[in-house]
């Protein structure tokens, strides 16, 4: 192989790799979302046996998504909460850089 052809398919190796991506946000952000929820079911049922599972998950979309002055991501997770005899959903909001927040939904028994 010449050397001319080595650093060529050396180029195409690099630019491949820089074409790779981690995963999608929504899954990146999820940990934390979950996270985000128990502690605040924890707190709320004064029960630190409290356990969560996501029941939805989507991407927000804003109409300012493609100009130059687009929002960060954000991805929207609905998640239930269940311990101690009481049962409620959250609605938590993941913002790229941000950090993520739980709103209290429907409570249960």
């Amino acid at each position: 192989m010449s050397p001319r052809s080595s650093l060529l398919a050396l180029a195409a190796v690099l630019a491949a790799a820089g074409c790779a991506s981690g995963p999608p946000f929504i899954d990146v952000e999820q940990p934390m979302a979950l996270q985000t929820a128990q502690r605040r079911a924890q707190f709320e049922f004064n029960c630190p046996a409290a356990t969560v599972q996501v029941l939805s998950q989507q991407m927000m979309t804003s109409p300012l998504e493609y100009t130059r002055f687009a929002p960060p991501q954000r991805a929207e997770y609905t998640i239930g909460a269940a311990g101690c005899g009481q049962r409620q959903t959250y609605l938590v909001v993941c913002t790229d850089g941000g950090g993520c927040v739980a709103m209290a939904g429907r409570t249960g028994n």
